[in-house]
């Protein structure tokens, strides 16, 4: 089944996310080993989009917000998460 969003397919979930935020990842997340340069002109980049968009942050916040709750179950399994250790009531005449 392939998935189509804006006319583009998507195949992974990196794929989804950038078509959702119309830019690539890396210009938010940059790159390994990028210069100075090549930092300063994604940061740019980065601020005139913002600046175009100021509300993309929230957009984003919310988006990510609902993908978490819907998926922590799955995420953050509780049944494996360690179960806290009950106390052993403390005998009389024992400093705590």
């Amino acid at each position: 089944m392939r998935s189509i969003v804006a006319g583009h397919v998507a195949v992974t979930a990196t794929d989804f996310v950038e078509l959702a935020l119309g830019t690539p990842l890396e210009l938010w997340l940059g790159v390994q080993g990028e210069t100075e340069d090549e930092r300063a002109a994604r940061l740019a980049a980065a601020a005139d989009i913002l600046a175009d968009d100021p509300t993309m942050p929230d957009r984003v916040s919310q988006v990510a917000a609902e993908v978490i709750e819907a998926y922590a179950p799955e995420l953050f399994n509780v049944a494996t998460l360690p179960q806290p250790m009950h106390r052993r009531p403390r005998r009389k005449g024992t400093a705590a």
